[in-house]
């Protein structure tokens, strides 16, 4: 007669489980044995002294980016007084405020971008300058990098200089300057039309000239920045590889596109997401030049959100914009980099 038993009551049950913790264990001490070998022994100083670091990255980086999400779910209605939490320590007693008094709303946010008619204008027109400036500033900064490459050009270093400054002006200041410069009444570009008998063009009262003189602003500053980045990937490519080309017959346009193109890939890829996020990101010159005007035909998406979070002080929807702004430029960034890195 055979009795059933539970596994715990089973005759070898303990040996089992023993068996099962033995091997776990040694495992467990393998991979301690593996990491230790791998990565080396840091003594507490070391972490004493990159401790700044951390914590300078919690406070202004991490904790920013965290408390935006957490604040997209929610409204803003003001300063809070109220008590976070606090620590009694007897003689020491910490109390940390709330930061702001808000009011749950969900998804209330997201729902509300969807028939928000800015946030749409404000994105076609990010996407619309991006469009045309991109690919000018970077033909543009590919046709000079290759000139300045060139072995019979003298004074390279005047011009690299001359074409690099732009990038180092004040953005304001910069900004500024073209909004005397395509004044319609007093500008220079205007004064210079007048002068061939044309006739003014009204720059920052017209939605098709207005983005325009911002593409020319935008084009104007970055332009240098980026031939910088392509000479430098242009000087890095092997002479040989123009030899052999040379050798085998090929003129100087194959040359370029199965030599040069081939080669510059990477730091064309890189010139182009760069160049993308930096587009996307455009404020100061729209907000200085034409002010998101005229009615709202160059008003970006970064200048739209900064309207929401600190001129009407809708923190949880500017939030929102935030996040849904983050997420499409990586998305984009992601498709580039897909695109660009096959082979």
């Amino acid at each position: 007669m055979s009795t059933w038993l539970p596994n715990d009551d089973r005759p070898g049950a303990d040996s089992d489980a023993g068996s099962l913790r033995s091997r776990a264990w040694d495992r467990f001490r393998f991979a301690r044995q593996t990491y230790s070998r791998v990565v080396p022994e840091v003594g507490p100083v070391a972490y004493l002294f990159i401790a700044p670091f951390f914590i300078l990255f919690t406070l202004f980086l991490a904790f920013p980016i965290a408390y935006t999400l957490y604040l997209s779910f929610f409204r803003y209605e003001g300063v809070s007084g109220d008590r976070w939490f606090w620590v009694d320590l007897g003689p020491i007693f910490v109390e940390v405020p709330q930061i702001a008094e808000l009011q749950f709303v969900g998804f209330g946010n997201y729902v509300r971008i969807l028939g928000d008619g800015l946030f749409w204008q404000s994105m076609f027109n990010t996407t619309y300058i991006l469009a045309i400036q991109v690919p000018i500033m970077i033909g543009l900064a590919l046709a000079l990098a290759i000139a300045l490459n060139a072995s019979f050009l003298r004074f390279k270093g005047f011009f690299r200089t001359a074409i690099a400054i732009p990038v180092s002006a004040n953005i304001v200041a910069y900004s500024t300057v073209f909004l005397l410069l395509f004044n319609e009444q007093f500008g220079l570009v205007n004064y210079a039309l007048a002068t061939i008998g044309a006739e003014p063009i009204a720059w920052l009262r017209s939605e098709f000239w207005a983005r325009k003189t911002i593409i020319a602003a935008v084009t104007w500053r970055w332009t240098g920045y980026n031939m910088i980045i392509l000479l430098a990937g242009l000087q890095n490519i092997p002479q040989q590889l123009y030899e052999a080309a040379e050798i085998d017959g090929a003129s100087r346009i194959e040359k370029f596109r199965y030599v040069t193109l081939p080669q510059l890939k990477p730091v064309l890829l890189f010139v182009v997401v760069l160049s993308t996020i930096g587009t996307f990101k455009l404020f100061a010159e729209p907000y200085v030049i034409t002010g998101g005007g005229p009615t709202n035909a160059t008003i970006t998406i970064v200048q739209y959100i900064y309207r929401e979070a600190f001129q009407s002080w809708n923190l949880g929807y500017a939030s929102a914009l935030t996040v849904i702004f983050v997420a499409i430029v990586s998305v984009i960034s992601v498709i580039q980099i897909r695109i660009g890195g096959d082979n």
